[in-house]
């Protein structure tokens, strides 16, 4: 009797650990179950992919989703439709949430929030305070914990670490690799004379290159003396990246999409506020200084910093307004465009995207085209040229600093342990998230 299959997708390339090569992808019960030539009739449901390419499913780990406490600029359920139709399959969300997600009961609640609400898979990062140091341990293995997440700089009331006594404190208890806001406290506090009211061109004038490093040099010494595994987030600055590349035994490194592409002082002039992010969009030493971080091997992962505010936050007058922006729908868009542009192979973009999140996180059955793995695909058209827009994104926030940029290479389908969540720009399957698993924290016996 013939094999038979829930879902086929076939004739696309598909990209690989077995390189980039047109074959078809059978699955079943959630999991790859076949790579190869799979005949017609073979599946109860079938897609024929001819010219697509199938890439590993995009993890996006860094995203701020806003709930509780702040729905009116997203939620679980806005933040994770966009990145559904964005073509990313799981995310890990951040824990500067109202109240803060920084113990067991306030983590159980997210838990309870995002099943049955959240179209893509999640993971949820719990903080690292001054009050819950001992317990972070504990916290690491609780199922869906992403890990723990520590701010350096400005941020969230106890979410804050600015010393060297509570950031020994965290390393010295956590088991798992922790994920580092890296700007250097005292720094900012010290340099905020440096802003200029209404001019966001003085935004990374105050957060400064010398913050940036100030706290990555000291989040590595650290973890060198406690033994400890970090992740530094959104890296920035070209100082940055050639210390970090003398440090990858302790130390892995995340880059964002907007860092990439956009430059100093121009996206401030002509996005004003929009562009304000933390750490900020400097010039272009700097982001050509992470294009060779992305090309040496010196960059792990991409995460898009997905962190939303209304227009009308963002309209206020700067230092009033508040840093952030959308981009976990334009993530691979964006990158995309690059792929075709020269600046890097899509085989990278798949490291970035996929490989890495899952070899630097431990992710348990994601991250590749494998038999086995779960079946979270993106499925991409590279010669597709489409224009990013404020109504095409999906978050609640309803705005991108890409707006009415045109790019080559689009997300069209977008595939969750074999359902197809998204499919040519339309939401198909709803709510059917389920928490990330983690090799460090499976439970006994699975």
């Amino acid at each position: 009797m013939a094999e038979t299959y829930d879902l086929v997708l076939a004739g696309a390339t598909v990209v690989n650990h077995d390189g980039a090569l047109a074959r078809d992808i059978g699955i079943r019960d959630g999991k790859i179950a076949v790579i190869g030539n799979i005949g017609p009739g073979a599946a109860r449901e079938f897609w024929q992919c001819s010219g697509l390419h199938i890439l590993p499913g995009v993890i996006d780990t860094q995203v701020h989703f806003r709930e509780p406490g702040m729905t009116h600029k997203e939620d679980l359920e806005t933040g994770s439709r966009s990145a559904v139709m964005g073509g990313v399959t799981a995310v890990f969300e951040m824990p500067n949430t109202d109240p803060l997600t920084i113990d067991d009961a306030a983590f159980a609640d997210k838990i309870g929030r995002a099943i049955g609400r959240m179209h893509c898979d999640f993971a949820f990062f719990i903080g690292g305070t001054a009050t819950n140091h001992d317990r972070v341990a504990e916290y690491e293995q609780l199922p869906g914990c992403a890990g723990i997440k520590v701010f350096m700089g400005s941020s969230t009331g106890k979410l804050l670490i600015p010393d060297d006594a509570g950031l020994r404190a965290i390393l010295e208890n956590i088991r798992r690799r922790a994920s580092f806001h890296a700007e250097d406290e005292p720094r900012l506090s010290e340099r905020k004379g440096e802003r200029i009211e209404g001019d966001p061109r003085s935004h990374p004038v105050w957060r400064d290159p010398v913050a940036a490093l100030l706290a990555t040099t000291r989040l590595v010494t650290l973890a060198r003396e406690t033994g400890a595994r970090v992740h530094v987030l959104h890296v920035s600055t070209a100082e940055e990246i050639d210390f970090l590349a003398q440090h990858k035994d302790v130390a892995t490194v995340e880059v964002t999409p907007h860092h990439l592409t956009l430059v100093a002082p121009e996206c401030y002039e002509r996005l004003g506020t929009r562009a304000q992010m933390n750490p900020p969009v400097r010039d272009a030493r700097h982001r050509d200084a992470i294009w060779r971080g992305v090309a040496n091997g010196t960059v792990d992962i991409l995460g898009s910093d997905h962190a939303p505010h209304t227009l009308e936050e963002k309209a206020k007058i700067y230092p009033a307004s508040p840093s952030g922006m959308t981009g976990v729908q334009t993530l691979v868009p964006i990158m995309l465009d690059h792929v075709n542009a020269g600046r890097l192979t899509l085989d990278r973009f798949v490291d970035l995207s996929s490989h890495g999140p899952s070899r630097i996180f431990g992710i348990a059955n994601k991250g590749r085209i494998a038999v086995g793995y779960d079946a979270d695909l993106t499925v991409v058209d590279l010669k597709r040229r489409e224009t990013i827009t404020n109504q095409w994104v999906a978050s609640k926030a309803g705005w991108t600093p890409y707006d009415g940029m045109s790019v080559t290479g689009w997300p069209v389908g977008t595939v969750v342990r074999g359902t197809v969540v998204m499919r040519d720009n339309q939401l198909l399957a709803k709510g059917q998230g389920q928490p990330v698993r983690f090799l460090e924290a499976l439970p006994k016996g699975t």
